[in-house]
């Protein structure tokens, strides 16, 4: 029974509730003034809300007018204290980093859309760079393993490999737009290729094309021997009889294997090399021993010698340093002054003659980073100067211009280097600001050179290691788009010709005006010849080539080519009289020039020519076959071109850039396999 007194308080409770009757209650029009002991203002005013004063009974504290003023109402709380998490250490920092990029990997948002998903990777990245720079190795090594981009991402991504580049980079990039996306399309795959940026070229030429052009020069008919080598990728950690066909890393090295075989090996590196290695000490002497008694050089040496860059082996970048790459140049010149004799060589940095590998960072950089690869334009230029190549003027130009540098010939004509990693997919470096086609200024001192010969009437010759197109699989589409149309303003009354090499195969580019927008005989202004590659790799023969050059005009008259059979070389290790042969392979006016019959035997081969060249391979595609037999310097490890590789490769052969080049079908662009 509940007890007496809830009987009591339900009663009293009902009782109350009975009294509640509807009515009205009218409040009094003054204010209770009796509420509130104390007032700001005029408790007993009509006109404005009374402002009582009130004394905070906990905190004895007596709030201020200033805290209700209507009239003076505050814009921001600056005496309370607004807490913010603490400093994350670097550690912590990097953890949380990598568990962003877990969440974003997993994020079903992003299952249909990888680029978005790569560049927030990057936006991670960005922040992480830019707080704990020092954590950016290991980051990267974190979201190479997530993401699976590698079977080796501790030792790709350590700071003594590429980590501190990649860091760098996105520390600077703009990795939410232009920057970001191209990043993850060329190196993570995440990402299609942005496309070329439009291209203001207002105010970039001081000068209009001349119209009509300068009457060209008459030519002298005296030729001169100019000779091109290129790609030598001397390998000093040769090992003879090591596993020549490797299945991972460096094969010829004494740590190199075939997983087939991992404790016997298959394919003993022969003493003078292999398909699928570099070149071997033996190598190197052979065709430097060559070239003089085949071109009948010796005594006198070539009017001048072009090197297109990559002197240095194709080694992990665990296995480099910046004395290694030192070593090779310092061996390299010295054997080409001592082998070649007195006439001057021309040299370009190649991807690999730097390390890190493939890296040159533009000078917009900043701070100290901007000068990280002066250790190796110093050197070179010193190099050059030693040898006795290049006077004090173009030894300056190399130092300050990324190892570019321009020399004046007293025959009237100027070379000029370039240092094309700085359009080179491959360089991290490249995909800072690349809205911008000039980043590095390289381009600039190159059209300023051009501008200069031509108000002096001069003739060029440019050179530079990686090519401008072809297939366009090699070089970054806003530079070379800037590139070609450099070459459109100053082609054909200034520029002669331009030499590359990179590819190791024997290649060809023709520019023509207006953005190849109409590429015929009448537009064809340039042409870009890709010199072969002394190295084999990969699957191709040993090769040179020598230029017969008006002494006037330095239009190139004929080019000879002479290659060493690879497959031979197994046959001479049991001996030591003899070493490697290297043949005449061909004559590129006696191999082409039958089919066009317009041009004389006095004609140049030069872009008009060349054009003719291609409009006889879409009549005839035999010859297609044959440029094809050539380009892999007749190696018999050559496949045929055949079908839709027929018009790939002229279609190659009509672009000067990334972006016409990749118009293109792809797939056919190269001949090694």
């Amino acid at each position: 029974m509940p007890p007496w007194w809830l009987f009591l308080t339900v009663g009293a409770a009902a009782a109350s509730a009975a009294s509640i009757n509807p009515s009205t209650f009218t409040v009094p029009g003054a204010f209770p003034t009796s509420v509130f002991t104390k007032y700001y203002n005029q408790a007993t005013a009509t006109s404005a809300q009374v402002q009582p004063v009130i004394s905070d009974p906990v905190t004895h504290e007596t709030y201020p007018l200033s805290l209700t003023d209507p009239n003076h109402i505050p814009q921001n709380d600056t005496v309370d204290p607004h807490p913010l998490p603490p400093v994350a250490s670097s550690k912590r920092l990097l953890d949380s980093a990598l568990a962003q990029v877990q969440s974003i990997s997993a994020n079903p948002v992003f299952a249909n859309n990888t680029c978005a998903q790569c560049q927030s990777i990057l936006e991670v990245a960005k922040f992480l760079t830019l707080a704990a720079p020092e954590q950016g190795p290991a980051f990267f090594v974190g979201v190479c393993t997530a993401l699976k981009l590698a079977s080796n991402c501790n030792v790709m991504f350590a700071i003594q490999n590429i980590g501190s580049v990649v860091t760098q980079v996105i520390s600077n990039a703009d990795v939410g737009g232009y920057d970001g996306q191209a990043f993850c399309q060329n190196f993570m795959g995440m990402c299609p290729i942005p496309p070329t940026s439009p291209l203001n070229l207002t105010n970039w030429f001081a000068k209009p094309k001349p119209n009509p052009l300068p009457a060209p020069k008459q030519r002298s008919g005296k030729r001169l021997n100019v000779l091109h080598i290129s790609d030598v990728h001397l390998d000093p950690r040769y090992a003879t009889g090591a596993e020549g066909n490797c299945t991972t890393g460096t094969c010829c090295r004494t740590n190199a294997f075939n997983t087939q075989s991992p404790n016997a090996t298959l394919s003993p590196a022969p003493r003078f090399g292999t398909f699928h290695c570099d070149s071997p000490m033996a190598l190197v002497m052979s065709a430097l021993q060559a070239i003089p008694a085949l071109t009948g050089t010796k005594g006198n040496g070539f009017a001048w010698t072009l090197y297109t860059g990559d002197l240095v082996s194709h080694d992990p970048e665990s296995q480099l340093s910046r004395q290694y790459v030192e070593y090779t140049e310092a061996l390299m010149y010295d054997l080409f002054k001592k082998m070649l004799g007195s006439g001057p060589v021309y040299a370009a940095l190649g991807n690999h003659d730097s390390y890190n590998q493939a890296q040159d960072t533009p000078h917009s950089i900043g701070g100290g980073l901007a000068e990280q690869f002066s250790w190796n334009y110093d050197h070179v230029a010193s190099l050059w100067q030693h040898e006795k190549w290049l006077p004090q003027a173009a030894v300056d130009l190399a130092r300050a211009h990324y190892s570019a540098y321009m020399v004046k010939r007293i025959d009237g004509l100027r070379v000029i280097s370039l240092n094309t990693n700085l359009w080179y997919r491959a360089n991290y470096f490249n995909y800072i600001n690349m809205t911008n086609p000039d980043v590095s200024g390289m381009l600039r001192f190159l059209t300023d050179e051009l501008q200069d010969a031509e108000d002096a009437g001069d003739r060029v010759w440019i050179m530079g290691h990686v090519l401008s197109g072809w297939d366009g699989t090699n070089p970054l589409r806003n530079p070379t788009n800037l590139f070609y149309q450099i070459v459109d303003r100053f082609s054909p009354h200034v520029i002669a010709n331009i030499f590359f090499g990179h590819t190791h195969e024997d290649q060809l580019s023709i520019f023509y005006a207006n953005n190849a927008t109409t590429r015929n005989a009448d537009t064809a202004g340039a042409v870009a010849w890709i010199g072969p590659s002394i190295t084999p790799l990969t699957n191709l023969n040993s090769g040179f080539r020598v230029y017969e050059v008006d002494s006037a005009t330095f239009e190139v008259m004929d080019a000879h080519t002479w290659k060493s059979d690879v497959s031979t070389f197994p046959a001479l290790d049991s001996q030591i009289q003899v070493g490697p042969s290297y043949a005449y392979e061909y004559s590129t006016r006696a191999t082409y020039g039958g089919n066009v019959t317009s041009w004389g035997a006095n004609d140049p081969l030069n872009a008009t020519w060349w054009h003719h060249v291609t409009e006889a391979m879409e009549a005839d595609p035999s010859l297609v076959t044959t440029f094809n037999t050539f380009q892999g310097k007749s190696s018999v490890q050559t496949k045929p071109c055949t079908g839709d590789c027929i018009t790939a490769k002229i279609c190659y052969i009509r672009s000067g850039s990334a972006s016409i080049g990749q118009n293109c079908q792809q797939g056919f662009g190269s001949v090694q396999s």
